[in-house]
């Protein structure tokens, strides 16, 4: 018997499960452990996918099924209606049009508002409270997985007081 290539592993006696698994799903020997890695490192949470109104971005993200979604009255918040949740960065994915979105700054230029291009609506963002982390829209994202939503009021235009004190929010980009 021949070992393993390189990449590869001995499954021993679930090569069988394995190979079935694989066949019952349709999958790659890759998306299937993609699949397994994906289950296993984000257990609790649901994959979400969503983009902006025209389609030329298209992201995944993988969060609570129960949003916490902060509502902020800071200038730009307010003009745009910008409610969003918060997570890591190695838990959201941007799947296309990376050629297509835009950003904006200003003020302190921490923040990274970014849109697409071509309908203009911001779907995530790079938050100031948050820059290790997106903040996501929870309106973009698509029907079917999230079971429930709690607004948090923040007040941004007093930001820097509002962040000290939260108790949690700097916290929601760590994995």
């Amino acid at each position: 018997e021949q070992p393993p290539g390189p990449g590869a592993f001995d499954l021993g006696a679930q090569s069988g499960r394995w190979a079935a698994f694989q066949e019952r799903h349709r999958l790659s020997c890759e998306e299937a452990a993609r699949l397994l890695l994906d289950a296993y490192e984000y257990r609790g949470l649901v994959k979400h996918t969503g983009g902006c109104h025209c389609g030329a971005v298209r992201f995944e993200v993988w969060a609570s099924a129960d949003l916490h979604v902060f509502n902020c009255n800071c200038s730009i918040c307010t003009k745009k209606q910008n409610r969003h949740f918060i997570v890591p960065a190695s838990r959201f994915k941007l799947l296309k049009g990376a050629d297509n979105l835009t950003t904006y700054t200003f003020n302190t230029h921490r923040a990274q508002h970014t849109f697409c291009k071509t309908c203009g609506v911001q779907s995530f963002y790079t938050p100031r409270s948050n820059p290790d982390g997106y903040g996501i829209a929870p309106h973009c994202l698509d029907d079917g997985t999230v079971q429930t939503v709690v607004t948090e009021d923040i007040n941004g235009k007093e930001w820097e007081k509002a962040v000290k004190e939260h108790k949690t929010i700097r916290d929601m980009s760590k994995p």
